[in-house]
């Protein structure tokens, strides 16, 4: 991996996630509905969840017609060159279906299954996030850094729920044990923006089941270079089954303790 790539790697996801940011925020028909549903009536796919999508792809073709794609709303190719991107081209979709503020776009860029790239763009925040393997994180041109670990009683957690009843039912179970041992838990509706929120000490700690790589790739990579820890289940890396982050320290009591609470399973 070449510092060379790698900046044409960032230029190139910075500029689309720039260009889908302002898509979004100055195309959002007034009578926005969905368009389609995933895994259950209430998780949803808007018109321009798919506009920003094909915005994304079609510009990164341009640019790089042998990379991969993988994108939430459908966009798979396998690609040539060992460079594949990941996409969420609105994470957020219920909160931008409704008018909330907490939506991003989330476009990473692996080499060879690594992740070395990883952008968030949240244009109602005025924010872009960003990091580079090695080369560390930071929003606009500010370095972040996530806050020091403090004891898992005055944590502020972020988390997010599925949209499968069962799936929630249990999440509900977990967030009802870890409430009365933490300082608080906020749900914000966007995995990437709650991951950058760790970056930035705007938040504790982190962790949900049942996300897809491109709810996390970009954001774990801004998690991790702004000195967050990031895994799974104990020894596991982040996966769909569970997504941890905090800082050193907070970390390894967080996971134990969703590990007992079986945060990992339905």
């Amino acid at each position: 991996m070449t510092d060379q790539l790698t900046a044409e790697l960032l230029d190139l996801a910075l500029e689309a996630a720039s260009r889908a940011g302002a898509l979004l925020r100055d195309g959002r028909p007034a009578d926005l509905g969905v368009a389609a549903t995933k895994s259950s009536s209430v998780d949803v796919v808007t018109e321009m969840d798919l506009a920003s999508e094909k915005l994304i792809t079609d510009f990164l073709a341009e640019h790089r017609p042998e990379d991969g794609l993988l994108g939430e709303e459908g966009s798979a190719t396998e690609g040539t060159s060992g460079v594949q991107w990941v996409i969420d081209p609105l994470d957020g979709t219920v909160n931008y279906l409704y008018g909330l503020p907490s939506w991003c776009v989330s476009i990473a860029a692996r080499k060879d299954g690594e992740t070395v790239v990883g952008v968030v763009d949240a244009p109602m925040r005025g924010e872009v996030y960003r990091a580079t393997l090695g080369g560390g994180a930071h929003v606009g041109d500010r370095a972040l850094r996530v806050r020091p670990a403090p004891p898992l009683e005055k944590t502020l957690l972020g988390t997010g729920f599925g949209y499968l009843a069962e799936r929630r039912a249990h999440q509900a179970d977990v967030v009802r044990a870890l409430i009365t041992e933490v300082r608080d838990i906020r749900r914000g509706g966007s995995a990437a923006i709650d991951l950058c929120d760790v970056a930035a000490g705007r938040l504790d700690g982190y962790y949900e089941r049942g996300l897809n790589p491109w709810d996390y790739a970009a954001g774990d990579l801004v998690a991790r270079e702004a000195g967050a820890a990031t895994g799974g289940r104990p020894g596991a890396p982040v996966s769909t089954e569970l997504t941890v982050a905090a800082p050193p320290g907070l970390f390894e009591p967080l996971q134990a303790r969703l590990e007992e609470l079986g945060a990992w399973h339905d």
